[in-house]
């Protein structure tokens, strides 16, 4: 059955679509011609990774294309996908891609997230976990999301990639073990491998929040809220706030930071080519360099936004 299409305002053409699900997928291949053939059809934009254990990706279009991918992937056998809808002022992504990985999300380790996950919170229920000070609340995200945003009290591993966080684990175990632990991510999919790895290492109260940041944000009211800040997301959009809602922060186009406004008047910061993380790590000549590419998206007349969205 056809789901109803997202309801979309003259001010915000584009439909955003987040979503994955893990599913046997028996010809990859197959599948991701099938999509790029739809996407392009019907001027999607976004990427989508396809592997054999499932779909995950974000992409985004007029409501009747994003709605004909979704029922494309019901009838391919995608019954359950998770997926978080939201609009976009502008076009946030240039161009349409589907991948073919080993992992939809990698971890790196084998983990088993379609037979034993944690369990699963409902916004609602998030709130109430978060005020219990026994709990240990793990934001699961890469450092330079977490920058953007967090929950109230989360511990923040400070991980550059989420194939790091199994080390992290194996380093944190002792001051784990006992307590009852609850995880968070963007949209969910890394916790349902992060609470399956904890499973499988013998950890037994493991929690995390079903839907994600981006479900809660779009579920809970800011007035009961205890997030702190703004939720990066892989898009031109950069992050987003309650209600889904465009964030205010712009990135950087040379180490992927997301910049609020006050960081973007830093005396190390220049548009497309450098902010205050990294500017020490840049020769002269990548300076150059990414001068020359800001040239020449401004002759394309690209937002920032659309520079930072492939």
């Amino acid at each position: 059955m056809t789901q109803p299409p997202l309801p979309q305002a003259p001010s915000a053409p584009f439909a955003v679509l987040a979503l994955y699900q893990f599913h046997d997928v028996h010809d990859p291949a197959g599948l991701r011609d099938r999509l790029l053939e739809l996407g392009r059809a019907t001027g999607l934009c976004g990427t989508l990774i396809v592997a054999p254990e499932g779909i995950n990706g974000t992409v985004a279009g007029s409501l009747e294309a994003v709605t004909g991918l979704r029922d494309f992937l019901r009838g391919s056998g995608f019954s359950h996908l998770e997926a978080k809808e939201s609009t976009a002022r502008e076009r946030p992504f240039r161009r349409f891609k589907v991948r073919l990985k080993r992992e939809i999300v990698t971890l790196g380790v084998p983990v088993a997230p379609r037979e034993e996950v944690g369990t699963y919170l409902s916004p609602e229920d998030w709130n109430a976990l978060l005020a219990d000070p026994e709990v240990v609340v793990i934001d699961t995200r890469n450092r330079y999301e977490v920058v953007a945003g967090t929950f109230q009290g989360a511990l923040n591993p400070e991980i550059d990639s989420f194939r790091e966080f199994p080390q992290w684990l194996d380093d944190h175990r002792s001051e784990l073990e006992g307590r009852r632990v609850a995880m968070f991510c963007t949209g969910g999919i890394r916790c349902e491998k992060s609470t399956s790895l904890l499973l499988q290492r013998g950890f037994q109260d493991v929690y995390h929040l079903h839907g994600g940041i981006l479900k809660y944000l779009e579920d809970v009211p800011e007035e009961r809220s205890r997030w702190e800040g703004e939720c990066f997301v892989f898009d031109g959009r950069v992050t987003v706030g309650h209600g889904l809602e465009p964030g205010h922060a712009l990135m950087c186009h040379s180490c992927g930071w997301p910049l609020a406004p006050g960081q973007r008047t830093h005396p190390l910061y220049e548009e497309g080519v450098s902010c205050e993380h990294c500017h020490g790590q840049t020769t002269p000549a990548q300076k150059a360099a990414f001068r020359e590419r800001q040239r020449h998206f401004g002759a394309q007349g690209l937002s920032a936004g659309q520079r930072g969205a492939g």
